[in-house]
């Protein structure tokens, strides 16, 4: 590139940099993938999905009441729910959707973040359960791993250190497994 060729090329670049971060801070959408439960309303902003944003409250309201993100995912798939590519859920398009801050309406573009720039699916207190759910199972990984089902993994703390403790089973050397 020539030297006029190239100034023109930064100056464009600038503009659009420009553009993008006026339109982050209106809370207008700058393209990318659209999250499940909101679209582009007539003035480029992100808008409730009236048939998805429901759904989407649901899938908090559910892990909140305890259900994971298997039964979740079944839940969704038995009701003939599809994602926005028309497929069926798995487990790790719930736990998406369950880490989106947007849904608490929180727009985020680069190092931008509006706080209440896009309407908000769900309350932040139900959000914060979840995020507290999800960070307390993630550290209880022997129950997804488990063939047998622990029913108090991810609910019972050690009394000392509070650590999460977790069931686990081992055979004896006659073959008898015992349970811990």
């Amino acid at each position: 590139m020539d030297r006029i060729s190239e100034s023109e090329y930064l100056e464009l670049s600038e503009k659009v940099k420009r553009g993008l971060t006026e339109n982050a801070l209106k809370g207008l959408w700058n393209g990318g993938n659209i999250p499940f439960g909101l679209m582009v309303g007539e003035d480029g902003s992100l808008v409730f999905n009236p048939v998805t944003a429901p759904v989407v409250r649901e899938i908090f309201e559910h892990y909140d009441r305890g259900d994971t993100m298997s039964e979740i995912r079944d839940w969704l798939n038995k009701e003939g729910i599809k994602t926005k590519k028309g497929k069926a859920f798995t487990v790790g398009g719930v736990s998406v959707i369950l880490k989106n801050r947007k849904y608490i309406g929180e727009y985020k573009y680069g190092d931008i973040v509006t706080p209440d720039g896009i309407p908000a699916i769900i309350d932040n207190e139900l959000f914060e359960r979840v995020q507290r759910r999800m960070k307390a199972n993630k550290k209880a990984p022997a129950r997804a791993t488990a063939v047998e089902e622990y029913l108090l993994t991810t609910k019972l703390y050690c009394g000392d250190c509070g650590r999460l403790m977790a069931g686990e089973s081992g055979k004896g050397c006659k073959g008898i497994v015992y349970h811990y």
